[in-house]
């Protein structure tokens, strides 16, 4: 099923210039190609993937393998409200939420406890699991390789680590058309750079209606770069990413 008709039923908004915002390919996008990582002191790099599945999907055969989630401020209600409708078999999650460098985060219990979803803190080498989510964890950027998580204590990207531009990056590479990337609220522009490569790799890019963030600024950066698939008020944004997941 075509994702427009699968979507039908739910209020997808307009873009920034008033149309809607279709699936489709960006204009003059060039073919898979080989890219850096955004970082210094991350020297590797990740070949792009058109639509190689990693044989990660769930019993019920998922559309794709994986999403990865950028927030930053008013990330917490975003992501609970994101998370809490989700079926317990969804594809693996990774999410890069900023976070105080300095203290220990609790993010991952807290969501827990308010979506009881599996929620945990990333950790090197782990493999990612249908219906786990991980978070990453404070000052060390999150990547993924093949089927795993990779963490990296490198260079700040954009004043951050970890970096949403670095870990959509990273997913743009390993998972292309089998990827998902979803902005939500923040009030910087990280993740514009990395919708843009997973939007090239033929995934699937979405971004919470800046009217229904708390923090309006990192949404509408992503909307702005034109790579956007769709725009999803908070409170539809799970009933909307079932239906583009589901193969039926």
């Amino acid at each position: 099923m075509h994702l427009r008709q699968a979507l039908t039923g739910i209020r997808i908004s307009t873009g920034l210039d008033g149309s809607v915002l279709q699936k489709g390919n960006l204009s003059g996008s060039r073919p898979p190609r080989t890219i850096p990582l955004a970082v210094a002191g991350i020297e590797s790099h990740v070949p792009r993937r058109k639509s190689t599945s990693l044989g990660l999907e769930t019993a019920n055969n998922w559309r794709y393998d994986l999403i990865a989630v950028g927030a930053s401020a008013g990330g917490l209600l975003a992501m609970t409200e994101l998370l809490r409708p989700l079926p317990f078999s969804f594809p693996g999650i990774v999410v890069v939420q900023h976070l105080d460098p300095t203290h220990k985060s609790h993010l991952a219990s807290l969501l827990m406890r308010k979506t009881s979803k599996q929620v945990k803190q990333a950790e090197h080498g782990e493999p990612i699991l249908p219906g786990l989510v991980y978070i990453a964890p404070p000052d060390e950027h999150l990547l993924v390789g093949p089927g795993k998580i990779q963490l990296a204590h490198s260079q700040l990207v954009h004043f951050s680590r970890p970096s949403i531009d670095l870990l959509f990056e990273s997913v743009a590479g390993m998972y292309g058309s089998r990827s998902i990337g979803i902005i939500l609220s923040g009030s910087n522009r990280d993740g514009a750079v990395g919708i843009r490569a997973i939007k090239e790799a033929g995934g699937t890019t979405i971004a919470q209606d800046p009217a229904s963030s708390e923090f309006k600024v990192m949404p509408q950066a992503a909307i702005a770069t034109g790579c956007i698939d769709f725009v999803v008020p908070i409170t539809e944004m799970a009933r909307a990413l079932k239906k583009i997941c589901d193969r039926k």
